[in-house]
């Protein structure tokens, strides 16, 4: 009996709405995060390719 009133308590708080609120927030931030790191990594890569293609040709 406790369990069940234990999630009637959580369904009915609207401190609860806050908490799925902020996990959806901090979901949003992580997955730009992630594209940014992604978007960064890629262009990194590139640029250190171009160096490294730059420095061979030249270097023959």
């Amino acid at each position: 009996m406790k369990a069940w009133q234990e999630i009637k308590k959580l369904i009915t708080e609207d401190s609860g709405i806050s908490a799925v609120e902020y996990a959806l927030l901090l979901a949003l931030i992580g997955a730009a995060i992630a594209t940014a790191a992604y978007t960064l990594g890629t262009t990194v890569t590139s640029k250190i390719s171009a160096a490294t293609s730059a420095l061979n040709t030249s270097g023959s």
